[in-house]
């Protein structure tokens, strides 16, 4: 190979570790991990739209993203509501109003412009180094439409702009619980800040639509445990979740761990099913993972810190036992 001048090869490097390789585009050396992540991101955007529900194709893609279409073109979008139907629609009025401007497109422009948030979403929370990575992981959550990877990045945003968790508290609702971060540690203006902005959005939106929002707690308690049988979700009701949750995050908030906040939530999903597992990748960004070297450093310290703690385990319960 011929010798390279400037730069790293200058110095006696090389540009043959993965993360460093490039290829020149209109003069611009562009890594093949960028342009591997931009590839996957099309491919799979072009498998949402051209395989979408309900023509026939089963398994076909975007059905949660049906129902939000189904919804938003209906006069009462509430009228398929329970969990487990096809086309069931149990978020807050909000969330249809904000996809108001998509009703005047048809169904197949409505997935082609859908498709675009869960895919951008998951490309926040990986960076484009472990965006594929994270795309394997998620693939069914992507392709069906749902909005747990939307979720993972407000749970993300919302440390730092707490209005944030608004997105989370009118759609899933209960993975609000991660709103304990903010009580244990009495950080009370960003608690506050979370309630308000909630508050002022229900506000403007049941002044455009009361009668929706009057039925829509009904749905919702309605739907409670309804799960119970259905092979899509994980077999453990929300009942059993929850206290997993709430100690999860205080345990985080009083250790300083923000990614137990997205797993917290995870667990309590109003019903678990397989996909809402992708919350997890929101732990990416709150470790510092955006290589494959920093989540093998994750692992590894976590790892150790683990097994560091069982060994200690035993010197602290036999001093506490001569200290009684």
């Amino acid at each position: 190979m011929p010798a390279v001048t400037g730069g790293k090869a200058a110095r006696g490097d090389t540009l043959n570790t993965p993360s460093e390789r490039a290829i020149s585009i209109l003069g611009r050396r562009v890594p093949l991990t960028y342009l591997l992540a931009l590839l996957a991101a099309v491919a799979t955007w072009l498998f949402i739209v051209l395989w979408c529900e309900p023509y026939g194709r089963w398994p076909g893609t975007a059905m949660d993203a049906h129902a939000y279409y189904l919804a938003l073109l209906g006069s009462d979008p509430y009228s398929i509501a329970s969990v487990g139907t096809p086309n069931a629609y149990l978020y807050s009025p909000v969330f249809l109003q904000l996809l108001w401007p998509l009703q005047f497109v048809s169904w197949q422009g409505f997935v082609a412009a859908w498709a675009i948030f869960p895919l951008a979403a998951l490309a926040y929370l990986t960076g484009p180094r472990l965006f594929v990575f994270g795309l394997a992981l998620t693939l069914a959550e992507v392709a069906g439409g749902n909005i747990e990877l939307l979720i993972g990045v407000a749970i993300v945003v919302g440390f730092r702009w707490p209005a944030a968790w608004s997105f989370v508290l009118l759609t899933k609702v209960t993975p609000g619980i991660g709103l304990l971060w903010f009580v244990v540690r009495r950080e009370w203006r960003s608690l506050i800040i979370a309630c308000l902005a909630t508050v002022a959005v229900v506000a403007v939106s049941f002044a455009l639509q009361p009668e929706a929002w009057i039925r829509w707690p009904q749905v919702l308690t309605s739907n409670t445990g309804a799960t119970k049988g259905t092979w899509a979700a994980v077999p453990i009701p929300f009942l059993y979740r929850l206290p997993f949750a709430v100690l999860l995050v205080i345990w985080g908030a009083r250790t300083n761990r923000r990614w137990t906040v997205p797993i917290a939530a995870m667990l309590a999903l109003p019903a678990l099913w397989y996909g809402g597992l992708a919350i997890i990748i929101a732990t990416f960004p709150l470790v510092g993972a955006k290589t494959w070297t920093d989540l093998r450093r994750v692992l590894v310290d976590g790892w150790k810190e683990i097994v560091e703690s069982a060994k200690a385990a035993p010197g602290r319960f036999s001093r506490r036992r001569l200290a009684e």
